[in-house]
């Protein structure tokens, strides 16, 4: 089927052209010349009528040009350049001549297109239902992944849908769950795998601990009185001779007997008053009893770290502490040369809420790990997902280490340019299509994928958490409910 015929100057990327009947803005086209079959996507459409221009002012006279005038309606798009169809998609060396027609690329072209050698099904072309669309597994797990969304635009089951296809490969999932979404959720291709918000200080290091006590880089007296008693509750540990399970209560109590030394450093007391606080912060942290987190993943599962009763501080000692343990252990494997070894230590992580955990104008730890396993994760089998609905809070530099996106709907102007800036992918076309994708429509770029596409992604069929709540049906059933009608609710107001 003709779609329109090229006009104007046409460039190696894109080619301007005329039609006399609507197509939609992801179709997919091709251009035949110079031998060659090129494919191509249309990413902008304009309607318009000679007749009826902007300079007429005349109400009158518009409305007379309409009735007459409607031969003058014309349809102009512009089509990027995606490569030649049977050159393993390379770009052309020449430009489209003008007056060569477009067609409507066939189903037998797009399906070549999606069989890759190690699928993960999203869903279907929005244009084409029939036409499923797969990506590549091996880019999003060693090339890394965002999924970016508006709250309500999808973004949560397309990380179910994912989350579920990786499952088939028996890929070792590490879900950082920061309301707690995951916990109870089913997934037809594996289980969930539950670990608690807990950390063995035997496993932490002394700067991490450092940092949780806030003892500061210029700090040089208390950081020596800290590292002493870091030293002698591990120590204490390791023989059995301390009482609790609370590390920062065993260096407490060390400082606090060598405080009551005749001459001893007042600084001491300031750093014991920085422990105290640290344990009303982190109470709950701490556990000297259980291994080491990561050693509780287990392959084919959704390894989910519920952080949805922790606050972000804590959240942020915990991403950074695993990330750094797992960075540390799969270096360790690499330098063995043992291949399996290092295959055995991979780990996919998911990152809710990476604006958090992230952030583009704060400097935190968990922000500092994810930053270093954007750019080294992949040399030692370690991916990262980051998931955000506020794309412009995210922290830039690991942004664009995503080599891959999944980008549903964003409407405000400062999302977009965010993420414009991190992927050199993403055309100004296609951003503008950002505000228009319904719920569940999104543009897929990257490694992953062979061309840019719009997908419709597939409903999940499994069972999660994270919808928002029916409260006016909520409110209704207890409206019905005339024993409730009697009591008196306390809204907690003084007057």
């Amino acid at each position: 089927m003709v779609v329109g015929i090229c006009i104007g100057e046409t460039s190696l990327t894109e080619v301007t052209f005329i039609s006399d009947k609507m197509p939609k803005v992801g179709e997919y086209v091709t251009i035949e010349y110079d031998g060659k079959k090129v494919l191509g996507m249309i990413e902008n459409l304009i309607r318009g009528n000679d007749s009826l221009n902007v300079d007429i002012n005349d109400f009158n006279a518009i409305q007379k040009i309409s009735r007459i005038g409607a031969e003058d309606n014309y349809i102009k798009g512009r089509v990027k350049i995606l490569g030649d169809v049977n050159d393993n998609l390379k770009l052309p060396r020449t430009p489209v001549l003008p007056g060569t027609e477009i067609h409507l690329a066939d189903g037998e072209i797009l399906d070549k297109i999606f069989n890759v050698k190690n699928p993960i099904k999203l869903g279907c072309l929005v244009n084409q239902s029939d036409v499923d669309v797969n990506v590549e597994a091996n880019p999003i797990l060693s090339r890394h992944l965002a999924i970016l969304a508006m709250t309500g635009a999808g973004k949560s089951n397309t990380v179910a849908v994912l989350i579920d296809q990786l499952l088939g490969y028996n890929v070792p999932i590490f879900v950082f769950d920061m309301h707690g979404e995951y916990k109870d959720a089913e997934f037809p291709n594996g289980n969930v795998n539950v670990i608690m918000p807990k950390i063995n200080p035997h496993y932490m290091n002394f700067y991490e601990i450092k940092k949780l006590v806030n003892i500061g880089a210029n700090s040089f007296i208390q950081e020596r009185h800290f590292r002493r008693a870091f030293k002698q509750a591990e120590k204490n540990i390791s023989d059995g001779i301390a009482q609790t399970n609370n590390f920062l209560q065993i260096m407490y109590d060390i400082l606090d007997k060598d405080s009551h030394v005749e001459g001893s450093d007042k600084q001491i007391v300031d750093v014991m008053n920085k422990i105290d606080d640290a344990m009303e912060r982190y109470s709950n942290l701490f556990d000297k009893n259980i291994g080491n987190i990561l050693s509780n993943v287990k392959r084919g599962y959704v390894n989910v770290l519920d952080l949805s009763q922790v606050d972000e501080s804590v959240a942020s000692v915990l991403v950074s502490h695993i990330l750094r343990n797992a960075l540390k252990r799969s270096k360790d494997a690499a330098h063995t040369g043992d291949k399996k070894d290092l295959i055995d230590n991979s780990v996919f992580f998911i990152l809710e809420e990476a604006h958090i955990l992230a952030p583009n104008k704060r400097e935190s730890d968990s922000k500092r790990w994810i930053q270093r396993v954007a750019r080294e994760g992949r040399k030692f089998g370690l991916g990262l997902c980051l998931v955000s609905q506020s794309p412009k809070t995210v922290d830039h530099d690991a942004l664009s280490q995503m080599n891959n996106m999944i980008i549903l709907r964003l409407v405000e102007p400062e999302d977009q340019r965010h993420v414009q800036s991190a992927s050199e992918s993403l055309s100004q076309d296609l951003i503008n299509q950002l505000p228009s994708l319904n719920v569940g429509e999104a543009i897929v770029l990257g490694l992953m994928s062979k061309i840019p596409t719009l997908v419709k992604i597939d409903m999940f069929k499994g069972r999660r958490h994270g919808d928002d709540m029916d409260l006016i049906s909520y409110f209704k059933e207890l409206g019905e409910d005339s024993d409730y009608n009697d009591e008196t609710v306390d809204m907690g107001y003084d007057y």
